[in-house]
């Protein structure tokens, strides 16, 4: 098992969370982002920047993606991507995104994102904060200790 993390807009509370996780594990991971992201300092953490441009880092995730390994992203289409291949990911605030689920929470977010659109609901998500950290960190541990030996 690797870790993917799509680097773009990952939060600063979560980085120290799965460098651990990559060292108590010794778990290979991989970051790709469009700019330069520092998740954390581990010889098991390989970066790759890709080329701005439109879901430039999303196709290169789903290239790298194999299936066993995780993906942390908070993308529920590149997600969608991901679990076709495969591979389970994990979005920020602890959602486990499955086989199961992946095709409500797509819908869902296809509708929130029409009704924004239109001008109904200006809002998007709350500000991520300690709690999602707190929750994304026990379900990483809880997924980690149900795939990972030991």
């Amino acid at each position: 098992m690797r870790l993917l993390i799509d680097g773009d807009a990952f939060p600063n509370l979560l980085k120290p969370i799965v460098t651990r996780a990559i060292e108590r594990l010794q778990l290979p991971a991989v970051v790709v982002a469009n700019k330069r992201v520092k998740i954390g300092a581990s010889p098991l953490i390989r970066y790759e920047i890709v080329e701005a441009g439109i879901d430039g880092a999303d196709h290169r995730l789903v290239e790298l993606a194999e299936p066993g390994d995780l993906a942390i992203t908070a993308d529920i289409p590149l997600a969608d991507r991901l679990i076709g291949k495969g591979v389970d990911a994990l979005d920020h605030r602890g959602t486990l995104y499955t086989s199961d689920n992946i095709k409500q929470l797509l819908a869902m977010r296809n509708l929130m994102e029409e009704i924004r659109s239109t001008g109904e609901i200006t809002g998007g998500p709350k500000p991520f904060g300690p709690k999602d950290a707190h929750a994304f960190a026990n379900a990483l541990n809880s997924y980690l200790s149900r795939h990972t030996p030991g």
